[in-house]
């Protein structure tokens, strides 16, 4: 793969940044697609777009607008509250078909400059029950991505099987942790690095790192302490 060209699905986020710098280990050419899709907080664009500027990787912007137009969601409706499913729901930010799109246009792109290889941040491990990430969806996509274009891309989910403390592990290992937790975007409320830290991808976000941490130091942290009390590397 050293040789290879891979295209990274960016959302400017811990998963997709950590992928970001995980492809550019792994890959001679890397270049990233982010999709504005009228979500709650166009600062995650901009993210976005920061973070590849700083890293000198070559970063495409798509309108995908007509996701909001098909299924409301909390993400591109503010008038729908951020919440979690209950008794076997769905959260109410599940964006029906989004990876579907996001991927297949991914495809599209990578055939029109080259690359063989996507990247994407998805994981069954924490993945808040979304259909749309898990490991047999990316399988049964990536053979259908093949036969729409006669082409040969490998779909790569490097965190497929990683739970939050362990992607920030991974960044760790990159020796990009402090750059993933200081410059990335996930929180639903539009606030970057540790974020409001009240909402469920915050609190997901927190409890990995506090876990990580712990674990590195030594030092069991329960979840709702600070995360503070261990030094960053």
């Amino acid at each position: 793969m050293k040789q290879e060209k891979a295209v990274v699905v960016f959302s400017g986020g811990q998963d997709s940044t950590t992928c970001l710098f995980w492809a550019l280990e792994q890959f001679s050419e890397v270049e990233a697609v982010t999709f504005d899709y009228g979500q709650r907080h166009a600062l995650e664009v901009e993210c976005a777009k920061n973070i590849a500027e700083e890293l000198g990787v070559k970063h495409h912007v798509l309108d995908m607008s007509l996701i909001g137009q098909l299924a409301p969601n909390a993400l591109t409706d503010t008038g729908i509250e951020v919440a979690d499913g209950e008794d076997g729901e769905l959260p109410s930010t599940f964006v029906p078909g989004r990876n579907l799109l996001f991927f297949s246009f991914a495809g599209i792109l990578a055939r029109q400059i080259g690359a063989k290889h996507i990247v994407t941040g998805v994981s069954e491990t924490d993945f808040s029950g979304y259909p749309d990430c898990r490991d047999s969806f990316i399988k049964s996509l990536n053979v259908t991505l093949n036969l729409a274009m006669d082409g040969q891309f490998v779909i790569h989910t490097p965190l497929m099987w990683l739970d939050k403390s362990q992607v920030w592990e991974l960044s760790d290992r990159l020796g990009k942790l402090d750059y993933v937790r200081t410059k990335t975007l996930t929180c639903y409320n539009g606030i970057q690095a540790d974020g409001c830290g009240e909402c469920p991808a915050c609190r997901l976000r927190r409890k990995g790192l506090e876990t990580f941490l712990g674990k590195k130091s030594g030092t069991a942290l329960p979840y709702g302490g600070s995360a503070e009390e261990v030094a960053l590397p």
